[in-house]
């Protein structure tokens, strides 16, 4: 029987590019060290890949932040720790902290749902996946979480031109008779030397 694990850990340099005009991390991409960890325990984990866990991927159905405290570029690298809340037919509730030493800058709470291939939406956990991710349970009783269901993305239609739709052109005014005749322009044979331009 394995040891149980108790946390995934993955280290996550800062970078100079992430600072803001405070002079800290922006929160904006504080999410992204979230979704880095998640990604390095669904799709890049060991275990996950040997198993072929997660084929089609999983889809994120929830974020819930905490900011504690301010972020500062250093050349140390972040401790992004996850752990496992609950399990559901289709999701796990997992919590994301981000730490540097003993210090804790943010904790967050984030549903990751499996993906089905062939409709886009959630699908139910497989066993080995259940297994897999139990591993990283926090202590305590497990409580079945209801199934997050994703909705299919709506159907994109072109949309339906009509008579009215359509850009109407002005109608063409027609000019007097006399204007006409004003605006008639000299045939180049009937030009006078005295319309020419002069050099």
């Amino acid at each position: 029987m394995t040891a149980r694990r108790t946390a995934h850990v993955l280290r996550c340099p800062t970078r100079w590019a992430d600072v803001d005009e405070n002079g800290h991390i922006n929160n904006a991409r504080l999410v992204g060290y979230i979704q880095e960890g998640i990604y390095d325990l669904f799709h890049h984990h060991a275990q996950a890949v040997r198993e072929s866990l997660f084929p089609a991927g999983f889809l994120i159905a929830r974020h819930e932040i905490d900011y504690l405290a301010q972020l500062h570029h250093q050349p140390e690298p972040l401790q992004v720790r996850l752990t496992v809340e609950r399990l559901g037919n289709s999701s796990a509730h997992v919590r994301v902290d981000v730490c540097r030493d003993t210090d804790r800058y943010m904790t967050a709470r984030t549903v990751v749902v499996a993906r089905d291939r062939a409709s886009g939406r959630s699908r139910k956990l497989s066993q080995p996946e259940r297994r897999f991710l139990s591993d990283y349970l926090a202590a305590g009783p497990v409580a079945a979480a209801p199934p997050v269901m994703v909705p299919a993305p709506p159907a994109v239609s072109a949309p339906r031109i009509t008579p009215k739709a359509m850009p109407q052109s002005r109608p063409v005014r027609s000019m007097p008779r006399q204007a006409v005749a004003a605006r008639k322009v000299p045939q180049p044979g009937r030009l006078s030397t005295r319309s020419l331009c002069r050099v």
